[in-house]
Formats: C-alpha cells, structure tokens, sequence
C-alpha cells in the first residue's frame, strides 16, 4: 500500500488542484481551447495575481501547460492527469454498479409491491 502512495504522488497532486472550485473553472474554460491570463480572469472577482497563483498551481499538478508566442503566452489544458484520475477512480467502479444494481432491484420491488396492492 505504501508503494502505492508513494507512485501516486502526481494523482496527490492533481487532486489538490481539483479541490478548488476556481481552479475547476479554469479548466473548464480551457477545454473550450487557450486562453490568456486575462480572458481566464474575467469571469471572476479577483486580481490578476490571485488567478495567476491559480495557474501555477494548475501548473505543477501538469494540468495547465503555457505557450509561447511572441510577447502572448496562452494557457492551455494538459488532460493528461485527468486521464490517470479516471483511471484511478475506474478501480471502485464495481463498488458503484453493485450499488445502482441493488437500488434497482430495490426500486423495481417497491414497484412490484405497489402494484399487487392495487
């Protein structure tokens, strides 16, 4: 188990960059395609500073990548690590069928007991 904690430590990482609903923002816009510093703020009251503090977390958990054109430096997403949370999150989804199997059949003798006492 430790072994795995310790291999994990970019999913860590991309998990705490996710934690933040700001963050979560950013990324969204992104997936619509590059934005700038300035186009990424505009939805938000804050400063410039504070979504650029975002950015660099965004950053180092490799979600984020920045281009370079000439004086511009457009953000853009880097899907990559969102692609290791899913596949982390793929080994509980057993957990989460069995669940909405036995919910159904739950459901579907409620029903059935509804319908006998009619």
């Amino acid at each position: 188990m430790v072994s795995t904690v310790l291999k994990d430590d970019g999913l860590s990482e991309t998990f705490a960059a996710l934690a933040n609903p700001t963050r979560r923002a950013i990324l969204d816009r992104l997936a619509d395609g590059e934005a700038n510093v300035n186009e990424l703020a505009e939805p938000f009251a804050m400063t410039l500073p504070a979504i650029s503090r975002h950015l660099k977390v965004l950053e180092r958990a490799g979600l984020v990548s920045r281009g370079q054109r000439a004086q511009f430096r457009p953000c853009l997403l880097n899907a990559e690590p969102l692609e290791e949370v899913a596949s982390w999150t793929e080994q509980y989804r057993h957990i989460w069928d069995d669940r909405f199997d036995r919910m159904a059949d739950y459901i579907e003798q409620i029903q059935t007991e509804e319908r006998e006492e009619r």
